[in-house]
């Protein structure tokens, strides 16, 4: 049911100095710019997904309640959507495995610079049914334009995303048994904790169990982002040059790659660039 991850919403104050920082974090230009409904969106669309920045746009109650939201936790990861082939069999799967979607929504969003329009269908899971995390889900007519590297060693594409849980068992069920993604590993390390992969696409959606409890046991939370490079030394130098703060590069978890934290410009995202020598 599930083909991929579409996009992921970051929530920003102000959506020109949130495209800003992201143009020179991913060394990419916006692909998509549009306002409506209380808020101001700029899309960044890579080879296997897209990031969608947001922002209160305007004096109404929508826009009041993404000013809210912003006030209470600060910007950073708001939502998630997943793409799908065929909204009307995901929809029947959502229902069927009590995750209680919305009616189906059609959508239509025009390109503020080039006038051109996406037409989509989307519906969304209760988010206390899912622990927590906004989950949409979207069947996309056609294909969205993708964003152009402004730089030398951009950012490619999403290898995976964070989700940081205290209840990994219920966690699994909703991303494996309800949501039908493919668990590639579940591994407990005693320094890490509980690593569960699950794919999503070409990348995973990583469900994290840390050490130290004491969290939230009924509500996860979506933690990190970790982006593609080809060269994270040319990616580093690239980030350093632009005034980013960035650590060394390091040999990551997973046999194979390399990796580095980002430690400022990311609009309250835990970042992470990685390289991989090759792909398994």
């Amino acid at each position: 049911m599930i083909a991929g991850l579409d996009h992921i919403v970051v929530l920003v104050e102000d959506i020109g100095k949130g495209a800003s920082a992201y143009e020179a974090l991913l060394g990419c230009a916006p692909s998509w710019q549009n306002s409506g409904e209380g808020a101001e969106r700029v899309l960044f669309t890579l080879d296997n997904m897209t990031l969608e920045l947001m922002a209160p746009g305007g004096f109404s109650v929508a826009a009041d309640r993404v000013r809210n939201v912003i006030t209470t936790s600060g910007e950073g990861l708001a939502s998630i959507c997943f793409a799908t082939g065929d909204i009307a069999t995901m929809h029947r799967r959502l229902d069927r495995v009590a995750l209680k979607p919305e009616p189906v929504a059609e959508v239509e969003s025009s390109d503020a610079i080039s006038g051109a329009t996406m037409h989509w269908k989307r519906t969304r899971a209760l988010t206390e049914l899912t622990r927590g995390v906004r989950m949409f889900f979207l069947e996309l007519d056609g294909e969205r334009p993708r964003s152009r590297a402004t730089t030398p060693s951009p950012v490619t594409g999403l290898d995976h995303v964070v989700v940081s849980t205290e209840d990994s068992e219920r966690a699994a069920a909703l991303y494996g048994a309800r949501l039908g993604l493919d668990m590639a590993l579940d591994r407990t390390h005693q320094d890490w904790g509980q690593l569960m992969f699950f794919r999503c696409g070409d990348l995973i959606v990583e469900v994290v169990r840390r050490p130290v409890a004491g969290g939230d046991a009924t509500h996860d939370k979506l933690w990190g982002l970790s982006w593609r490079v080809g060269d994270v030394d040319a990616a580093r130098a690239r980030l350093l040059a632009s005034g980013i703060e960035v650590s060394e590069v390091r040999t990551g978890r997973k046999p194979g790659t390399r990796v580095m934290s980002i430690r400022s410009g990311t609009c309250g995202v835990q970042t992470l660039f990685l390289e991989r020598a090759a792909r398994d």
